[in-house]
């Protein structure tokens, strides 16, 4: 097991009085599972300062009171590691600015400060773990996510060759204010056109269009990121185009392929390869750039791929799977399409996914199989 997984059971226990007139008295510790295998000489006893005794109702300490606690802690705990909230790439293994860096090395002193060290797995792996208790609330926000922009593809929402994709925009905006949510993103709405994606101006949908959203919501403080599909059907249609079925199955299919590979172990960028790898053999035409997600739209963990990247990422996509991660999986195949003259679709979807207790992966809520349809 990595240590850095490992679950703390019987370790080291520090009993402090409230700081208030008491901060003074004896602290008891417990440290039966000290590396060096001694109890503390300093179990028991009084305070090696003699802080005054606060005199606001909160009992705060002011000062280097705080500083000086914490280092007799240190002291009485001895440890041979000691991280920091610091790192350059990962922001959530980066909260210590510059100044109480400072302060707190010249609080712990040479022997002390000479021990820290960086490990930005410690505050990321923690961060990054999901709580099995959560999954049924978010799997509620996941599943009003897939009501609302059904709805948004539908009829109630658009007339063709009337509504915009502003119009449609700044209705799900409006949706989420109404349900009293928000979103972490603008939301964006487009169309592929024949192969084209119109973009001057506000585009009025036509029949034949094919719909595509990208929606962020928070709600709970969960955040979610959702790419959904439709197609507004022409004049005689009753269904959607053969090719632009086979585009949506082969996106499904290339779920399908990367949840496989979500090995708990494995980086982002070994899952990436295996992935691709598989994706090619099996002659699907695609691109995978799934993040993790959860307290944080991109959240804390390992990324595997970034559309720009699907050689691997540095340092980002070295993290590794663990299980209790939710995952945002967001990929896209691009299929030629016989109706459209041969032209290319690129049918991108993005869905929730997580890994449980024991690394099996599931989908949050349901995943898109099916065109949101617009007749």
């Amino acid at each position: 097991m990595d240590p850095l997984d490992a679950r703390v059971r019987g370790g080291p226990r520090l009993l402090v009085d409230h700081l208030t007139d008491d901060v003074r008295r004896a602290s008891a510790f417990d440290l039966r599972d000290h590396p060096s295998g001694r109890r503390n000489a300093r179990a028991s006893g009084p305070r090696r300062h003699q802080p005054p005794a606060p005199t606001q109702p909160t009992g705060e300490l002011v000062g280097n009171e705080q500083w000086n606690l914490l280092r007799e802690l240190v002291e009485d705990r001895d440890p041979e590691n000691i991280v920091l909230n610091i790192d350059p790439v990962w922001a959530f293994s980066d909260g210590l600015h510059a100044g109480e860096a400072e302060a707190l090395l010249e609080a712990l002193g040479e022997t002390y400060a000479a021990r820290v060290k960086r490990e930005p797995r410690l505050a990321m792996n923690y961060i990054s773990l999901r709580l099995p208790e959560m999954m049924p609330r978010y799997r509620k926000i996941q599943e009003s996510v897939h009501a609302l922009i059904s709805e948004a593809f539908s009829n109630s929402v658009i007339t063709p060759g009337v509504t915009t994709t502003e119009d449609v925009v700044w209705w799900m905006r409006q949706k989420l204010q109404d349900l009293g949510y928000t979103t972490w993103f603008q939301t964006s709405v487009d169309v592929q056109r024949e192969g084209d994606v119109p973009s001057e101006g506000p585009v009025v949908i036509q029949r034949g269009d094919l719909l595509w959203t990208d929606f962020g919501v928070v709600a709970m403080n969960l955040h979610t990121d959702t790419q959904h599909l439709g197609y507004v059907l022409r004049e005689g249609e009753s269904g959607v185009p053969e090719g632009l079925e086979r585009c949506l199955a082969d996106s499904n299919r290339l779920q399908d392929i990367l949840l496989s590979h979500m090995e708990p172990g494995l980086t982002g960028n070994e899952v990436l390869a295996n992935t691709l790898e598989q994706m090619r053999a099996e002659g699907i035409d695609g691109t995978v750039y799934t993040h993790p997600i959860g307290d944080h739209g991109h959240g804390a963990g390992p990324l595997i791929g970034r559309w720009d990247a699907q050689e691997g990422v540095p340092v980002r996509g070295d993290a590794v799977m663990l299980p209790n991660v939710w995952h945002s999986i967001e990929l896209q195949a691009t299929t030629e399409i016989p109706e459209w003259g041969g032209k290319p679709a690129s049918c991108r979807q993005e869905e929730e996914a997580y890994l449980d207790e024991d690394g099996e992966r599931h989908w949050a809520y349901r995943r898109q199989s099916r065109f949101h349809l617009v007749w």
